[in-house]
């Protein structure tokens, strides 16, 4: 009987696991009417991350588009572009293997980046790029 009692033992352990992925929310970048926020994917042992936002390509409709990152290490690069960005000029641009983003200065409004991904566009200004690099920087 000792033999059967562990044998089933870590099958129980397992099934005390959740199978359904928990999606937290790191940070509301913006919200509004063009929300955008990091969020973190955690789904058994994986953990991956996206920054989710309303595609500006549609302007009637809500589409909601997802940027993902596989790993801590690829989203730090996002944060690690911005900070370069940040010190960069306008018209400079960090191109990944799925992203880029480009930053535009407005004369009036001041410094802009636009984020493009395979089928979505959106931009945000310079303080929520500050609010994505806090929340990426204070991540481990």
């Amino acid at each position: 009987m000792k033999k059967l009692t562990f044998f089933f033992f870590p099958f129980t352990i397992l099934s005390w696991l959740p199978l359904d992925p928990t999606a937290i929310n790191l940070a509301d970048i913006r919200t509004g009417k063009w929300p955008m926020n990091l969020e973190r994917d955690i789904d058994r042992r994986d953990t991956s991350y996206s920054l989710i936002f309303r595609d500006q390509h549609y302007e009637d409709g809500v589409v909601m588009d997802t940027l993902g990152f596989e790993n801590l290490r690829q989203l730090k690069y996002l944060g690690q572009a911005l900070d370069v960005l940040k010190k960069g000029h306008n018209g400079d641009i960090a191109n990944f293997s799925n992203y880029s983003i480009k930053r535009a200065d407005k004369r009036y409004e001041g410094v802009w980046y636009i984020l493009r991904d395979k089928w979505g566009l959106t931009d945000f200004q310079q303080p929520e790029a500050d609010i994505m690099c806090k929340t990426i920087n204070g991540l481990k």
